[in-house]
């Protein structure tokens, strides 16, 4: 999970961020592992979503986080929102 919050702070200056581990939700589910870190949810918050649609902006989460998605990560629900939104 910190790797998450690391690489998402730094390619977005985010001034909301949240990043919940919502793996135990999942077990018995395809990707789960005990231990967790294998489902998440994110909401960040950053202005460098201003102007961008949100298929767009969840694009640019995942291509922030393209190493944990490639491993250890199973799967990833965004909510990308610019300020004031």
């Amino acid at each position: 999970m910190t790797a998450i919050r690391d690489k998402l702070t730094a390619a977005f200056t985010p001034s909301r961020l949240e990043v919940v581990d919502d793996s135990e939700r999942h077990r018995g589910h395809g990707g789960h592992r005990e231990g967790g870190e294998s489902h998440f949810n994110v909401e960040i918050e950053s202005a460098a979503f201003a102007g961008v649609n949100r298929v767009a902006r969840q694009r640019q989460v995942y291509a922030a986080l393209a190493e944990e998605l490639a491993g250890p990560v199973h799967a990833l629900s965004v909510r990308a929102t610019a300020p004031g939104e």
